[in-house]
């Protein structure tokens, strides 16, 4: 199975909307770079992935399940890009801020990082153990 990070400007998209939405979970849409839909295309269902408050918070505050798969994004009008379906799993015991991450050496090849612009990224099974570590899962 494969790890992933979404991150989401709370203003517009927060991890207790996310939680609200249940077991139905919601479509991870408007996705409108090539790179972050490409990974999408890559997930499959019981992947996980880090719900991460973008912009002010800057901080991983939750753990998503892909539900499903990648599909149309009814959000896009041109029928390029596509979602996923997730669901919220749990809320991390603590949230990991950016600088937490950025001053961990073991994470310095984390594609939050070295991809700091894309909205979806891919976690490797290294990335992942540490930063369960550092939210005390």
């Amino acid at each position: 199975m494969a790890k992933w990070l979404f991150k989401s400007e709370p203003s517009t998209w927060s991890w207790m909307d996310q939680v609200a939405k249940g077991k139905q979970g919601e479509g991870w849409d408007g996705v409108r770079n090539y790179q972050a839909n490409n990974n999408m295309k890559k997930m499959k269902i019981g992947d996980f992935g880090f719900f991460y408050h973008s912009v002010k918070e800057k901080q991983i505050v939750g753990i998503v399940k892909v539900i499903g798969e990648h599909r149309p994004d009814p959000t896009d009008n041109s029928n390029r890009f596509g979602m996923v379906i997730v669901e919220a799993v749990k809320e991390v015991t603590k949230y990991v801020s950016l600088a937490e991450i950025k001053a961990n050496k073991e994470l310095e090849e984390f594609a939050l990082i070295r991809q700091s612009r894309l909205s979806v990224v891919p976690v490797s099974e290294k990335h992942w153990d540490i930063i369960c570590k550092m939210a005390n899962m």
